[in-house]
């Protein structure tokens, strides 16, 4: 089963969402045990992003819903594809940050430029470079003519150029792929 519910590229149009068809997030299955016909349970806050320097918009921590299966007691709960499963800073925010790594920033100008710690952006470097050889095959035989990118380099700023990095994960996630 999936984490994430692409197509929601901003938290306004989550709550937008929530309001109007909050049943999109419903998964269609327990993650556990594969049973169907799971029961609402709630909502979670979450603080969705840290910072929202390259966005107008700021919210407090809003709502995720939440799901149990009547057969093994598990929750669960679908994000969407604006919110990145397990870190603080945005989608969007970290495109940003990586367009810049890859354009030949040091990992003090980006922390000078965006005002993240160094070892947040390090850490997200290393992620991308420890990930980049699944990402690039899953990524490449859903898009071939990314195929065309010859390196690490070309490759990550063609697609991100292409492609909102909330777009990408959510479609990887889709596949199976752990994401962050």
């Amino acid at each position: 089963m999936y984490r994430i519910l692409s197509g929601i590229m901003t938290l306004t149009q989550h709550i937008a969402t929530l309001l109007s068809n909050p049943e999109s997030y419903r998964p269609p299955q327990c993650p556990t045990c594969f049973l169907a016909g799971l029961w609402k349970h709630g909502f979670y806050t979450r603080k969705a992003d840290r910072c929202v320097i390259l966005t107008d918009e700021s919210h407090p921590p809003i709502l995720i819903p939440r799901y149990l299966c009547p057969g093994c007691g598990h929750t669960c709960s679908r994000l969407p594809s604006c919110i990145p499963p397990g870190r603080w800073y945005s989608w969007l925010f970290q495109q940003k940050v990586l367009l810049y790594l890859l354009g030949s920033y040091t990992l003090h100008g980006c922390q000078t430029r965006f005002a993240v710690c160094r070892s947040t952006i390090r850490r997200w470097w290393n992620w991308l470079i420890s990930r980049t050889s699944v990402f690039e095959f899953n990524l490449r035989s859903r898009i071939p003519e990314w195929g065309r990118f010859a390196d690490f380099e070309s490759f990550w700023i063609g697609a991100l150029n292409c492609m909102p990095l909330s777009e990408m994960m959510a479609s990887l996630d889709h596949d199976g792929l752990i994401i962050p």
